[in-house]
């Protein structure tokens, strides 16, 4: 089973690649795919550059060109519902275009002839993904260092798991942030590729999943310290994540024998 592996950043996927032993790069509607193994896995990896309909391509290309079984993004977010703060990881169940309105003719968030808003993640990558977050959180200090946990104030990260929204645009003010949680008081977090990539994955019936770092809250302060925190903090609980939740499948030559 080909494994796609999704970062919309390159800071989000150069530790990632760092440890493919094998990687060949195949360049594909000006992205490079990485093509090799990791964890003794199968995967493609790609950086899928940032919005929608950069994500949507990417995802279209993982499937058709390179048969991707499963794609999951990683990547970072900003904060939306109280209690999600910086350096935690949402785990994403439900995932809905938080800019996407076709009304009066459709409901508000619904993606036009599809009767859907919110496209489901895959349960079974989604639980073993939050297990692994759970123990990689349990010891930031051995993952990133004393000095990165004290300069980004990373006392506890918790995981948390529901509703991912994503739209075009960057969101950085408080007025905005307030206004995304007063119109889905659900949602966790914010970003702008995963529920592009989920509706790809629905229509070609492909699992995916999308777990993501808390960046910032989405606020007047969003662009921080952004570009360090993606670096030194997100990459690695990208990398963990991912290497973590691949160690716990089955070898790529049992999955064969399997089908």
């Amino acid at each position: 089973m080909t494994i796609a592996i999704v970062a919309a950043m390159h800071e989000e996927l150069a530790a990632l690649l760092a440890q493919m032993p094998d990687e060949q790069r195949v360049r594909v509607a000006g992205r490079d795919f990485w093509v090799g193994h990791l964890q003794g896995q199968p995967v493609v990896a790609v950086l899928s550059r940032i919005g929608k309909v950069a994500a949507a391509l990417t995802a279209t290309v993982l499937l058709e060109r390179f048969q991707a079984q499963a794609i999951v993004f990683t990547g970072v977010a900003g904060g939306l519902a109280p209690g999600v703060r910086v350096g935690d990881v949402v785990v994403a169940t439900r995932l809905l275009q938080h800019d996407l309105d076709a009304s009066p003719i459709f409901p508000k968030y619904e993606v036009p002839l599809t009767g859907h808003a919110r496209f489901a993640a895959d349960t079974a990558i989604s639980d073993a993904l939050a297990a692994v977050a759970a123990g990689v959180l349990a010891d930031t200090v051995g993952l990133l260092g004393q000095q990165v946990v004290e300069d980004f104030g990373l006392a506890a990260p918790a995981v948390h798991r529901g509703l991912l929204v994503s739209g075009d645009r960057f969101v950085s003010s408080a007025a905005e942030s307030s206004a995304l949680r007063n119109d889905l008081p659900d949602a966790l977090a914010v970003e702008m590729e995963g529920a592009a990539v989920a509706q790809v994955c629905h229509d070609f019936g492909v699992p995916f999943a999308a777990v993501r770092t808390i960046s910032d809250r989405a606020d007047d302060e969003a662009h921080g310290d952004f570009t360090r925190f993606v670096s030194v903090v997100a990459s690695r609980y990208s990398l963990a994540l991912i290497d973590g939740w691949l160690a716990t499948l089955p070898p790529a030559a049992e999955q064969g024998e399997a089908t």
